[in-house]
């Protein structure tokens, strides 16, 4: 069991660990196209397989996008 935070408490985010920020973090990062050694050198790993195994979960939006973008290039 963590220990609480007398600010995360007084603003109801007592629930909340500094590493859910960091996890946050690295996923809009990822999310919003961010490059992943960027993402890597922000997270301070020393391989790009650690961020990407660890953060990159496929979004459906994310992954549409993608294939969208795909399809823009290869059909017009």
């Amino acid at each position: 069991m963590g220990l609480t935070s007398p600010l995360r408490e007084s603003v109801g985010l007592d629930w909340l660990r500094l590493h859910d920020l960091r996890h946050a973090l690295a996923t809009f990062m990822i999310a919003t196209g961010s490059d992943p050694r960027t993402v890597m050198k922000t997270l301070g790993h020393s391989q790009i397989s650690l961020t990407m195994n660890t953060y990159a979960h496929v979004q459906p939006d994310v992954e549409r996008e993608a294939i969208d973008r795909v399809a823009r290039s290869l059909f017009g």
